[in-house]
């Protein structure tokens, strides 16, 4: 797969969107632990996927939420269950990359 952000596809098939949360201060346990509970929510099931980098010196954490175009409205849905997820683990977003038009 490629960078959702990129644009660019490996096939026929359009090219993967993708939603990025860019968590700072976010340490690494509270990183694995909103990580765990991603896991185990539904509202992230396939065909939805998860990129994950974890917080490093010098770099915030990021979440990506990628998806078809298709699938738009299962991230819109996933989108506003990762905020209430991050919210109960007292985490401050602060920045969302949302694909769409300059």
């Amino acid at each position: 797969m490629t960078d959702p952000l990129s644009g660019a596809g490996t096939t026929g098939d359009p090219a993967p969107l993708g939603i990025a949360f860019t968590l700072g201060g976010v340490d690494e346990l509270t990183f694995t632990r909103i990580l765990r509970d991603l896991l185990r929510d539904p509202a992230f099931r396939r065909p939805l996927q998860v990129q994950a980098q974890e917080p490093r010196p010098g770099a915030a954490a990021r979440l990506t939420l990628v998806f078809q175009p298709a699938d738009q409205a299962l991230a819109v849905a996933a989108t506003q269950r990762l905020k209430t997820l991050l919210l109960r683990h007292g985490v401050q977003v602060d920045d969302v990359i949302v694909p769409g038009p300059a």
